[in-house]
């Protein structure tokens, strides 16, 4: 357990540092209904989240993920697959990353977030947690991690549970400062807002290189082993 807990941290902290699910709380949280529509869209981030992790963890005990306490010959080509994507995808983003931070632009659909109906705020986070192009993978890696290792049901739906708490930590932070900050809350979250539109690209970038880097290697080191 404590093995398994050490790779999903990490995947988990990956997760819970997005930029743009940070973004769009905040955004969020200053339209007129940001106290529910914040929680909304939070609940939606760990259903999300959740759901992908459960349908790996489904998938990986029938499959045979592990086998004597270590993982299967197809856990390790899923996290060397995983893994060259991430490096990949990395290598393009830091590639195609402004090189004045001032300049960075948000996407368009951060725009009308202002219009979204309380339902479709809770879909927005479903998406972004389950859907998106780095968390989808990490959460696909984390699941892969739990199934993989043997343990009993239990414990793998405790690390799945731990997972998700950790990788919505970047989302609890700004929607614990609006909900407790008062007055202040404005100028602290609008600052967060800015770093995060200005280094979003970057910050992306090192993440989707150094993990994938890191899920290359165990995916070698189970296919070898």
């Amino acid at each position: 357990m404590g093995a398994v807990l050490g790779d999903v941290v990490g995947f988990a902290a990956a997760v819970a540092v997005s930029p743009l699910p940070i973004i769009a709380i905040i955004l969020i949280l200053a339209t007129p209904r940001g106290r529910l529509n914040g929680v909304l869209f939070t609940i939606g981030w760990i259903l999300g989240l959740s759901a992908l992790g459960a349908v790996m963890l489904a998938v990986a005990s029938p499959a045979g993920a592990s086998a004597d306490s270590h993982p299967a010959t197809w856990v390790g080509a899923l996290k060397l697959a995983l893994g060259l994507f991430l490096v990949l995808f990395g290598a393009r983003l830091w590639h195609r990353r402004p090189r004045d931070p001032s300049q960075a632009q948000l996407p368009k659909w951060m725009s009308a977030i202002d219009s979204l109906t309380p339902v479709k705020v809770f879909a927005l986070g479903l998406a972004l947690a389950a859907l998106n192009a780095k968390n989808a993978p990490l959460t696909i890696a984390a699941g892969a991690a739990i199934g993989s290792a043997g343990l009993p049901i239990a414990q793998q739906i405790a690390a799945l549970a731990i997972f998700v708490l950790i990788a919505t930590l970047g989302l609890l932070a700004p929607l614990g400062v609006f909900l407790l900050g008062g007055e202040r809350a404005k100028t602290t979250l609008g600052n967060w807002k800015d770093w995060a539109a200005q280094h979003n690209v970057a910050v992306m970038a090192v993440l989707f290189f150094v993990l994938g880097l890191k899920l290359l290697g165990d995916g070698i080191g189970i296919l070898v082993s």
